[in-house]
């Protein structure tokens, strides 16, 4: 009996055991069975509200640039007698411009009063006899660190032999990243305006923002000892069909508080051309502005970097701050625009051509305006004390050309 006992024991954990592996293999083969494959789609597998959405493409919502743009600059006879007895040499005219917070600009633009040449370089006392200037390039490497855009329309630009003297300038200030515009000459129509790459910064729907390049059209005007023509005037029309134009011209009676009535009409004409803005200089003092047809013209900003020094009129300046806002709702080409800008970096480049042919709209721009001051009394320019950039704003009508500007134009 414990024999047979035993046996049926080991018969029943026989089949127990076979009983188990029986059902881990079905259960095996019934999972393979029904398994989702690897081509599946997650809609088979959890329904299609499983999907999860690709994230929209992030799209352009505005363009904006902000400038701020300075009077003369000038770094030749007793500013280069200055910094070469200073520790700080080249950088000596430039140590305190951090005041007026680079950083927070996309580009510095001034009136490059001065042929930059390799030329031997006369005493002071012979150069402010003759007047006529010279500066040397070993400046350039500390006016890169600040100026984006220099203007050569003036009446000093043909001091070193002329035309040789300004072709030797604008290889100067390529060779430091510099771009400019204009001339000594009004009647020379091929370099009287040019379009410029205006660093930019393009906000996107997803709050990032990217550098770009602003397409704007700068026109110099040398008008000192004669007005420019009416077909010199008229560049602007055709640059003012399609994009931006800023005028800097430079002309009018020196050491006056006010333009006269020829300085008067012609920068007025500049606007009826089509300019959206003129930034005049030549006076050395700071002289009104007005809002003419609702568009700003500043008639003299005054000396930022100069070396004279006679009384306070002569050492201080109106440093206009300028915002130019593109919105893309208003600009259906805007991305062509800023495609485009990355070529119009060089001078004489084919911009303005290229946006006829692509038949580009005609860029809609926001302008908004602050000003500030400058002093360089003591031989330094640093920013201006509140009372002194009140008596700035005073000089300039400031409140009252506030309240002229409408449209496309606002300041404060």
């Amino acid at each position: 009996m414990l024999h047979i006992k035993r046996r049926q024991h080991f018969s029943l954990r026989l089949y127990s055991t076979v009983a188990f592996v029986g059902l881990i293999t079905g259960g095996f083969m019934f999972y393979h069975a029904t398994k989702p494959t690897l081509s599946s789609s997650p809609a088979s597998i959890l329904g299609d509200a499983a999907q999860a959405p690709s994230p929209p493409k992030p799209t352009l919502k505005h363009v904006e640039s902000k400038m701020m743009i300075v009077g003369d600059v000038f770094w030749g006879r007793y500013i280069n007698d200055w910094s070469m007895k200073s520790d700080q040499k080249y950088a000596y005219p430039f140590q305190r411009l951090s005041e007026f917070d680079r950083d927070s600009y996309d580009a510095w633009i001034n009136d490059m009063e001065c042929p930059i040449t390799n030329n031997p370089k006369v005493s002071s006392r012979e150069e402010d006899t003759t007047l006529s200037f010279d500066c040397s390039p070993a400046y350039l490497e500390e006016a890169k660190k600040w100026f984006t855009v220099m203007t050569l329309a003036n009446n000093h630009t043909d001091n070193q032999g002329g035309e040789k003297g300004l072709v030797e300038t604008r290889q100067h200030l390529e060779s430091s990243g510099i771009q400019y515009f204009g001339t000594f000459d009004p009647e020379d129509y091929e370099n009287v305006c040019d379009v410029i790459a205006m660093p930019a910064r393009i906000m996107m729907s997803d709050s990032t923002i990217k550098k770009a390049s602003l397409p704007m059209t700068w026109c110099g005007y040398h008008g000192v000892f004669k007005t420019p023509t009416e077909a010199s005037i008229n560049l602007i029309r055709r640059y003012a069909r399609v994009m931006p134009v800023v005028a800097m011209p430079h002309s009018g009676a020196e050491y006056k508080a006010e333009p006269d009535t020829i300085k008067t009409a012609f920068y007025r004409s500049l606007v009826d051309a089509g300019a959206d803005v003129v930034i005049g200089d030549h006076p050395h003092w700071v002289q009104s502005s007005e809002a003419y047809k609702g568009h700003l013209i500043m008639y003299s900003l005054g000396n930022f970097i100069f070396d004279q020094q006679f009384n306070t009129e002569v050492t201080r300046s109106a440093v206009l701050s300028m915002t130019v806002s593109l919105k893309a709702t208003d600009n259906p080409d805007i991305e062509k625009w800023m495609e485009l800008g990355e070529v119009c970096k060089t001078y004489h480049d084919t911009c303005l051509e290229q946006a006829e042919k692509q038949a580009l709209k005609k860029l809609s721009v926001q302008y908004h305006f602050s000003v500030a001051g400058s002093d360089n009394s003591s031989k330094l320019v640093k920013k201006s004390t509140p009372e002194q950039l009140m008596a700035i704003k005073n000089r300039l009508r400031w409140d009252s050309t506030v309240k002229g500007l409408a449209g496309q134009s606002s300041a404060e």
